[in-house]
């Protein structure tokens, strides 16, 4: 368990003012409100609850919906239990719907931006500086929504009670959050400690200014049309490896940190490789709630002895429908490959509740020990993804392991872990560069594809390569190094790999394979009721 309550509560006066629906934007606010910038304590409780609006979705449906619509996991059912209306088989077949769970966090992000917008009027407007971290996670909002939805608002004003809102093309909306970073960048604090993790630096915005560089072509160009090109040139290639090497030259960041325990529930501001990071606290009730760690389908409480696969009886079940896909789990084969462990495959074997670290005790259920099969059968060919609600049916699929649980953390606070979730690591920052470089940006900094490549094969113990990496060796080695980190999805599109054939979405939704329409997610229901002006996206 952390030690640290990171959780902050604005007061009544804040709340009201976040929740008022009119806002004249003509009142000089800065002088209703002299005493609050002139105070850093005030300034940090008025803008630290923006920093987590995204937190909820992060923890289970945004997470839910990035690994069942990649080639990562296929969301399998037990005879209809866990099938919950679709919600995890329709995005593992591409056959999303408006209303599925995994997809409505839109509101939640939504909500994160109009906190923002309060906050940068009530500390005096956008031309000051003090402003600067609130904009920052205004982007980063803007981005998921415009990754997720495509053409959504730009929303850089707090609303008139009568204000129409309308959606913004794809392309304008990577355009003014590339504005808005590029125009903030220099009144980001440049400090990474305990004070600032969690929050937006310097550091943070070069690296989302990285992820919408490398994705130009995706953000900018009709992604959905048959004409799109994965290969085409990108113009901010040069711009990237610039945004990419303002980080690396900084010194602050390594990959010192072994590839697991940097995931463990331990882990916080002390992790080098963390540039931007989400914190989660248990006990705050604010965890992973229920959707970073799934297992096996009747959970640890049903071991020999009372003792299950994290070392004692779990007080809730770990589920277990996140079946990792047998195309995915052939990836983590390289000898002595670290992140070959953050895999659940085979024989399984019960961990030390106390070191997270595997044992030589055997996990058995009913006398036979665990075997997980990377081969996932199922009872019938159809949307249901039914295995079975047995002992084989559950042991089908290998499982990830990487957000080791706290098992007395997850059972005292309702299915909560403590694990902090990256966001943005330097590993990426390192092969995204590799990447910029590969698709034609000048190299720097005496680095090659291959050495940048290297970097991340050397500190987790795999193979080195010998020669310039192509794409396709790319893209698997980001599958090894950042699954279930909600990226795969992201590199899929940006690769044109996100029809492939992987599990079963192309046998039974044969459709999967041609439609480019699903590269970019319905409009939730919900989000249509309250904006009837607007229209469901294309193919749905």
């Amino acid at each position: 368990m952390k030690k640290i309550n990171i959780k902050i509560f604005i007061s009544t006066a804040l709340i009201a003012l976040a929740t008022s629906s009119c806002v004249d934007l003509d009142v000089d606010v800065k002088s209703k409100y002299t005493s609050y910038p002139d105070s850093e304590i005030a300034i940090e409780a008025k803008t630290s609850d923006v920093y987590y609006a995204f937190r909820g979705a992060l923890g289970r449906r945004y997470s839910e919906a990035m690994s069942f619509s990649s080639d990562e996991c296929m969301g399998v059912s037990y005879d209809g239990d866990y099938y919950d209306s679709g919600n995890y088989a329709h995005p593992s077949l591409h056959n999303f719907m408006a209303d599925d769970a995994c997809l409505g966090y839109w509101p939640e992000l939504s909500s994160g931006i109009t906190k923002c917008n309060q906050v940068i009027v009530d500390l005096g407007g956008e031309e000051e500086a003090v402003t600067a971290p609130a904009r920052a996670v205004r982007a980063f909002y803007h981005f998921i929504l415009m990754d997720s939805y495509g053409d959504v608002p730009i929303l850089d004003h707090m609303l008139d009670a009568d204000e129409a809102l309308e959606r913004s093309p794809r392309a304008d909306v990577a355009e003014w959050i590339e504005s808005e970073l590029l125009a903030i960048r220099d009144n980001m604090t440049t400090a990474v400690d305990a004070s600032t993790y969690g929050k937006p630096t310097r550091w943070m915005v070069n690296a989302l200014l990285a992820k919408l560089y490398i994705n130009w072509n995706v953000y900018t160009q009709d992604v959905t049309s048959s004409s799109w090109s994965a290969t085409a040139a990108n113009e901010k290639l040069n711009d990237c490896v610039s945004v990419c090497d303002d980080i690396i030259q900084s010194g602050i960041f390594n990959l010192n940190d072994d590839y697991l325990e940097k995931f463990y529930p331990t882990n916080g501001a002390h992790i080098k490789d963390f540039i931007y990071a989400m914190p989660y606290t248990a006990s705050n009730n604010d965890g992973l709630t229920y959707g970073r760690f799934r297992t096996w389908r009747k959970g640890d409480s049903d071991g020999d002895g009372g003792a299950g696969l994290y070392g004692i009886k779990l007080a809730k079940s770990a589920a277990g429908n996140f079946a990792v896909n047998p195309e995915f789990a052939d990836l983590f084969s390289l000898e002595g490959d670290r992140r070959n462990d953050a895999i659940f495959k085979g024989e399984l074997y019960q961990y030390d509740p106390s070191t997270y670290k595997v044992t030589s005790i055997p996990f058995t259920y009913k006398g036979e020990q665990v075997v997980l099969t990377k081969v996932i059968i199922l009872k019938v060919e159809d949307e249901n993804l039914n295995v079975g609600n047995d002992a084989g049916g559950w042991s089908q699929g290998y499982r990830f392991n990487k957000f080791m649980m706290d098992p007395t953390d997850y059972g005292l606070y309702g299915r909560n872990q403590d694990n902090d979730v990256p966001i943005f690591r330097y590993a990426d920052i390192l092969l995204t560069k590799c990447e910029a470089i590969l698709r034609g940006a000048t190299a720097t900094n005496g680095d090659t594809p291959m050495s940048l490549f290297n970097q991340i094969r050397s500190y987790v113990n795999a193979p080195a390569i010998g020669a310039e990496p192509s794409l396709d060796e790319l893209l698997d080695e980001r599958g090894r190094e950042f699954f279930d980190e909600n990226w795969r999805r992201n590199d899929l599109i940006r690769f044109g790999r996100f029809e492939d054939d992987w599990g079963y979405k192309n046998i039974i939704n044969p459709s999967a394979k041609t439609d480019y329409t699903k590269r970019i997610f319905p409009v939730p229901t919900g989000v249509l009721n309250e904006n009837t002006n607007w229209t469901q996206n294309s193919g749905y």
